[in-house]
């Protein structure tokens, strides 16, 4: 019926040695895996294999895989671990640039509405954009990861509690404080919008 019930089944029959099984769990959720390792590694091609990488071990690890969560869930844990363990490997931390893709995103849905609005009105909406964007990559990595995953994945508290491995209450909590972050540090720009449009 659902994604996941699909998913469970596609997981059953590549435990089972079916590959082209696998094949289609991959071609389902390779643009998004490829998206979060995007977050964490600026390369192109450093993105496309890590990505290689994470799906290769998940595919190993199919007999761990609890069917409560959603493939897709933990997927996402594996991808984000392996895109960490990258950059560690290279003697690099987590880039700040981990938004680029969602910049991207964001970018390419607002951009319908480019037609509509004044120049003005579009350099501010764009210096809002980007003041967001340096408020997150400021963000502690717990914070950052936790209100990404909400805010441009949409993913819900519960998934996010099983990629961060945490109770949801915490996911709450550090989606709170990064979000107060946030406004605090986009406070100024938005009075003055105000203030200029007053």
């Amino acid at each position: 019926m659902g994604t996941r019930e699909t998913d469970q089944q596609l997981v059953e029959r590549a435990r089972n040695g079916d590959t082209t099984a696998f094949d289609l769990l991959v071609k389902k959720y390779q643009h998004k895996i490829l998206g979060v390792i995007g977050r964490y590694v600026n390369d192109h091609a450093e993105v496309q294999d890590v990505a290689q990488e994470a799906f290769i071990k998940a595919y190993r690890a199919l007999g761990n895989f609890r069917s409560e969560s959603a493939f897709y869930t933990w997927m996402y844990r594996i991808a984000i671990n392996t895109a960490k363990n990258h950059l560690v490997s290279r003697g690099r931390r987590p880039p700040g640039s981990d938004v680029d893709i969602v910049d991207a995103e964001v970018v390419d849905h607002s951009g319908r509405l480019a037609d509509a609005e004044s120049p003005e009105a579009s350099i501010a909406r764009d210096q809002l954009e980007a003041s967001v964007f340096a408020a997150i990559e400021k963000l502690p990595d717990d914070l950052r990861t936790a209100i990404t995953l909400r805010e441009f994945d949409g993913l819900a508290y519960e998934d996010i509690a099983q990629i961060m491995q945490c109770p949801v209450g915490t996911v709450r909590s550090r989606i709170f404080r990064a979000r107060e972050a946030v406004d605090e540090h986009i406070r100024p720009l938005v009075s003055t919008a105000r203030n200029s449009r007053a």
